[in-house]
């Protein structure tokens, strides 16, 4: 990692829940937001604005996907083209409002031509990352996508035979359960993907005690 960020994406001088002291280009922070990030020059050069999460800070399940693209770095929210009209049915499928779950990026900044982010790149935002779900502190992460899945595992995803496994990643100092899918995009192009993608949703709101499932709005992680 570069940019000032440490072994977790912390910026040092920053205690990780606050705003990063003003100095150069060190970020600044607003709640759970990013206000300013000068980091990463080619994504300062592509993107129209920094896009962050959308959805309770205090959310039980947390979505998190890999980098804003066109629409959303138009519209100044993740998850808002076809992708997200997938993953908007697939929540109303599983009985779940898009109001009540946190949807986020591991990248806030749009990458040129939508490329998938760099592993610099990631561990400059690693720390953004860190501190809003340390914030939300949710019952439940899903990764959406080989990039997630890999970046807070740090290992190789097979992201559609892994679909709908429930697995420990580390952020921070803290560990967080999380439901591995495939990105909703894939469901675009490959159809036999919606039911993985739906299904694996559907397991992430019933674990979290937030869906229309068995868990009677009750967390059905402690079996795990």
């Amino acid at each position: 990692m570069t940019s000032g960020a440490d072994s977790d994406g912390a910026t040092p001088g920053g205690d990780g829940h606050g705003a990063v002291p003003d100095g150069g280009d060190a970020p600044t922070t607003d709640g759970v937001d990013v206000a300013s990030c000068a980091r990463c020059p080619r994504l300062v050069e592509s993107r129209s604005r920094i896009v962050n999460g959308v959805g309770p800070d205090d959310a039980d399940l947390v979505f998190v996907g890999e980098a804003p693209g066109a629409n959303e770095d138009d519209r100044g929210e993740p998850f808002v083209g076809r992708s997200g009209s997938v993953l908007d049915d697939a929540l109303r499928d599983a009985g779940v409002a898009r109001a009540d779950v946190r949807i986020t990026n591991c990248v806030r900044c749009r990458p040129p031509e939508n490329r998938d982010p760099t592993r610099e790149e990631l561990g400059n935002c690693r720390g953004h990352l860190v501190r809003e779900l340390e914030r939300v502190d949710p019952a439940l992460v899903v990764t959406l996508g080989k990039v997630p899945a890999e970046h807070l595992l740090d290992r190789s995803v097979p992201v559609t035979s892994e679909a709908g496994d429930v697995v420990d990643v580390r952020l921070g100092e803290r560990s967080y359960r999380a439901v591995i899918s495939v990105h909703p995009a894939a469901t675009l192009y490959d159809g036999g993907q919606r039911e993985t993608f739906f299904d694996a949703v559907a397991r992430a709101a019933d674990l979290a005690g937030v869906g229309d499932g068995d868990a009677g709005g009750q967390s059905g992680l402690d079996a795990f």
